[in-house]
């Protein structure tokens, strides 16, 4: 956990430097009646960003399933912790590679303290198929990418964000036809089609009329 005196922009430190490729940010923000009412709903959201296995019901509407699975791609059902994967079923054709799935590896989750604000970020990369001898990465994009997941509380405003940067689509794999496919679905994501998937989590995240329970 790191303490940070610098407000202007909590947890912007978190999310890797854009360089190549392109980038997008998904963003909703709640504000709550009190301080008080927004740190402990807070906590629900904090929940909410690392039970991965219940993003799909989250985010109402959207069109992907997420799996949690440990650093081996065996399913678990608990909080996200670095090291883990997330397997991704995005619809339409998967990849020979990604052995039907999308792969991410969390790399890191970090939290951030201020004096009346509080931030929690997971950021997640490509990777290759855990399940698979094959070392190619197992996603639409490159290993240069990242996808940052972020919820932060300012005072009594909570926000929601998915930030991802260095988006290429990652088109050198040795089967053909996995190239091809992460060309469309990459060049998709680049203009855009991804954004809903993102923009439908992150307001899902945020629900305040949706009980939620921690499994």
């Amino acid at each position: 956990m790191e303490t940070n005196h610098n407000e202007n922009n909590p947890g912007a430190a978190h999310v890797p430097a854009q360089e190549t490729g392109s980038k997008m940010d998904a963003v909703e923000k709640i504000e709550l009646n009190s301080e008080a009412e927004a740190v402990h709903f807070f906590q629900t959201v904090k929940e909410r960003l690392l039970d991965v296995n219940r993003w799909s019901e989250f985010a109402v509407g959207a069109s992907s399933d997420f799996y949690l699975t440990d650093p081996e791609g065996n399913q678990v059902h608990r909080k996200a912790t670095g090291g883990d994967h997330i397997k991704i079923d995005i619809p339409g054709p998967g990849t020979k590679t990604g052995g039907g799935y999308d792969w991410v590896t969390i790399e890191e989750i970090k939290s951030q303290i201020l004096d009346d604000a509080e931030v929690l970020s997971m950021t997640a990369r490509p990777s290759a198929n855990p399940l698979s001898d094959e070392e190619d990465t197992a996603h639409f994009l490159t290993e240069e990418a990242t996808s940052t997941f972020q919820v932060k509380r300012i005072g009594r405003v909570i926000y929601a964000e998915e930030h991802g940067r260095n988006e290429v689509p990652n088109t050198d794999l040795d089967h053909p036809l996995d190239n091809i496919r992460n060309t469309f679905v990459g060049w998709g994501a680049k203009i855009g089609l991804s954004y809903p998937q993102w923009k439908a989590l992150v307001k899902g995240m945020l629900n305040h009329d949706n009980p939620y329970t921690s499994s």
